[in-house]
């Protein structure tokens, strides 16, 4: 894709939701990227009748910056009113946008927010973006890290009921998560090496095994034979002495164990500007920090920033990655 403008899928998510009128934020926005957006025309108003239809073979004949790629509901939406019978066009959007960027029509893809509760309603099993992207494209562990500005928070597990989370800290995908994150740290970020600030599972990170285990028989002895492998990690640390600004400050990616250890602080930080990054994947993929905003659909108040912080990000690690 030397030379040519990145070409990037966007999904807006659920169809009720914030999503598809975020999208017209970004006409004119990107002017040096292609935008093609997967969905229905029927969600986007206006603009749905107004763009063009995207041509993969022709996509540097035409000065178009926001195409359409047409994938048809199956229902009439109203705004804030979920409905399970349009989950299957959800998840298709998804698959439309990952085939895109498998076959390299698409040189990233960035995701609006979907709705769980509903798509599980409609019975679908469905436990996030990074599980079924990973499904999608036969990736064994997809890393979730969130960005804002120069915080990165990544995580060892992610949507995982609290009291399954210990059991799922193993050696193996500690030692797998990391080495992805550090290799694409390296890839997209230019970091070499990357530093890494790891939490530990429990308060005090086990206070020497006086509040758990983990740390001692999980977390510490794989840490010790990755930094053998040339990896540059410090931890396990508090997670509370962690997040302050003197430990952050020297270091470029944090690895926190569980979801609600890592993304409340990063999500105070940088709400409404932070991007959501899935690693491991054999694609790009980025998305916004924040959910469908039911109560807000419809009335055109809503704040598109980290959607175009999302496109930002796609955007520069497709060339990063170049």
């Amino acid at each position: 894709m030397t030379g040519q403008r990145p070409c990037i899928a966007i999904t807006p998510g659920e169809p009720a939701g914030i999503g598809p009128e975020l999208i017209t934020h970004l006409v004119d926005a990107f002017p040096a990227a292609r935008l093609v957006i997967v969905a229905d025309p029927a969600v986007l108003g206006d603009l749905g009748r107004d763009a063009p239809l995207f041509d993969p073979d022709a996509r540097e004949q035409t000065a178009d910056s926001l195409t359409l790629w047409p994938v048809p509901l199956a229902q009439s939406v109203q705004p804030g009113r979920l409905d399970p019978a349009n989950a299957p066009y959800v998840l298709e959007t998804l698959r439309t946008a990952v085939e895109g960027c498998l076959s390299g029509v698409f040189d990233a893809m960035v995701t609006g927010p979907v709705h769980k509760g509903v798509i599980n309603e409609s019975g679908q099993a469905f436990t996030g973006h990074t599980e079924f992207l990973a499904a999608l494209t036969d990736a064994p562990t997809p890393v979730m890290m969130l960005v804002a500005d120069t915080l990165r928070v990544a995580l060892v597990t992610t949507h995982l009921p609290l009291k399954d989370v210990p059991a799922a800290i193993t050696r193996e995908r500690l030692t797998a998560v990391l080495r992805i994150l550090d290799a694409d740290l390296r890839r997209f970020y230019g970091l070499r090496p990357p530093r890494i600030l790891v939490t530990g599972l429990n308060p005090h990170a086990g206070e020497g095994g006086h509040m758990g285990q983990e740390e001692i028989a999980v977390i510490e002895p794989t840490l010790a034979s990755l930094r053998d492998e040339g990896l540059t990690l410090t931890g396990p640390m508090p997670a509370d002495t962690l997040f302050t600004p003197h430990h952050l400050a020297e270091a470029d990616a944090v690895l926190a164990m569980y979801h609600d250890q890592g993304l409340p602080v990063l999500k105070h930080a940088g709400f409404g500007r932070a991007v959501n990054v899935t690693l491991g994947l054999p694609i790009i993929r980025t998305s916004v920090d924040h959910g469908t905003a039911l109560d807000l659909a419809g009335q055109h108040r809503a704040d598109a920033g980290s959607l175009k912080a999302a496109v930002t990000e796609a955007i520069r690690m497709t060339q990063a990655g170049r």
